[in-house]
């Protein structure tokens, strides 16, 4: 029986991570591997509710605070009715942003404590974490470029950041891989979106059948 894996990848806005978790969910299913593919915020019915609030709207509709607060509670939501039944049964999840995301947008971008992040996330989500974290990372130049072809009819609140937050957020992400090698792996994500792919599963290798 296959174990199963929680799979999370990260970064910033235009990095690729929705298009490496579908290739990545055709590769595991080709080795009949179960697999749930999810994203934050979302992923469960009550989470979806709350995600429409947190990406709709002006960039100030809610602070930095508000959004903690926001994102913990369709996580909490989103781990208690997806991602852990999933596990429990076998199957890898595969999600697109998890509470990393939080500790980079409202902590790094926003000026949260991670402290505070990790204890809402301790009691909402039971303080759950990921096998595997992959940080996705292009250069500005080329994150922009993708930015405007994803974005051409209008982008959300995520999206709209400036871009000195931005900065604030690709260090913050990159402080945490630093920080906890043993959980996360980068990877570039300028190359071929087919290159990036098998450098991820490389990674997974030793717990794939």
């Amino acid at each position: 029986m296959v174990t199963g894996r929680f799979i999370t990848l990260e970064g910033g806005e235009g990095v690729g991570k929705s298009t490496q978790i579908a290739a990545l969910a055709a590769a595991l299913a080709a080795r009949d591997v179960e697999v749930v593919a999810t994203r934050e915020p979302g992923g469960s019915a009550g989470a979806e509710a709350i995600r429409a609030l947190l990406m709709e709207g002006a960039d100030e509709r809610w602070d930095a605070r508000s959004e903690a607060l926001l994102f913990a509670a369709a996580r909490a939501d989103h781990v208690a009715r997806t991602i852990r039944p999933a596990l429990a049964r076998g199957a890898w999840v595969l999600c697109d942003r998890y509470v990393d995301s939080s500790r980079a947008y409202q902590g790094g971008g926003g000026g949260i404590t991670d402290a505070d992040i990790l204890a809402l996330h301790d009691f909402g989500s039971k303080g759950l974490l990921p096998d595997r974290t992959f940080l996705l990372t292009v250069g500005s130049g080329e994150a922009a470029r993708r930015l405007a072809l994803r974005d051409a009819a209008g982008a959300d609140r995520m999206g709209n950041k400036p871009a000195d937050y931005q900065a604030r957020l690709a260090a913050r992400f990159a402080d945490m891989a630093a920080a906890e090698p043993d959980r996360w792996r980068v990877i570039d994500a300028e190359a071929p979106a087919e290159a990036v792919t098998a450098a991820i599963l490389a990674e997974l290798e030793a717990w794939l059948p």
